[in-house]
């Protein structure tokens, strides 16, 4: 047994198969550029994998590390498209009608935050929406947690977005500053941050 070949062909299709998934998640975010162009080598690495292995059709050693490659592949490239975190995310965040502390905490820490009225089992509720670099994401929820562990959210990924207060203001630079000033300041107290319903809608309509 070609130990050396066993590790060729488990290499080969691990890359084919990262490319491939990250591929296709570029894909599926708009990125139709990157995309093709991993194509081309993506089918290039697959066609040598390919005719690498079929030699060796009768020996289960080499079809095991094809298949390995094939399952690791697809895991180091969903990981490396997390590290990359290409494009921008959405959270819906649900909370108390009353709680309007949250809004402004997260404005204050460099988030652009649309918030409506909504309905719920329990009565009213603020639903509060936020665009951030999918890079700052986990960040985001962190924070959210942190201001409001009673908070319920919901995170998906924003294909496209054009004009307004997003495409000028939310980048990962803007929300990082944003934290590094309010780590310069002192602590609050909880009770100063909220505020009342009708300093909320004055600072809206300024």
């Amino acid at each position: 047994m070609d130990y050396h070949l066993l590790i060729k062909i488990f290499s080969i299709n691990l890359v084919y198969i990262m490319l491939n998934t990250m591929r296709l998640l570029l894909s599926m975010r708009g990125y139709r550029f990157p995309a093709s162009f991993l194509a081309v080598i993506e089918i290039t690495i697959y066609a040598i994998g390919l005719s690498m292995v079929m030699q060796y059709l009768d020996q289960p050693a080499y079809l095991l590390a094809y298949a390995l490659g094939f399952g690791v592949g697809i895991y180091c490239g969903m990981l490396l498209e997390d590290r990359i975190a290409l494009g921008y995310a959405v959270i819906q965040i649900f909370i108390a009608s009353d709680n309007h502390a949250l809004a402004e905490e997260l404005r204050n820490r460099g988030y652009g935050v649309t918030v409506q009225s909504g309905y719920g089992r329990d009565g009213d509720r603020l639903i509060l929406t936020i665009l951030t670099p999918r890079s700052t994401e986990r960040k985001l929820c962190r924070t959210i947690e942190e201001i409001d562990d009673r908070a319920f959210y919901i995170s998906y990924d924003a294909k496209y977005i054009h004009g307004g207060f997003w495409t000028k203001r939310v980048t990962k630079l803007r929300v990082q500053r944003a934290h590094e000033a309010l780590e310069d300041q002192e602590p609050l107290d909880p009770r100063t941050e909220r505020v009342s319903e009708d300093e909320f809608v004055n600072d809206e309509n300024k």
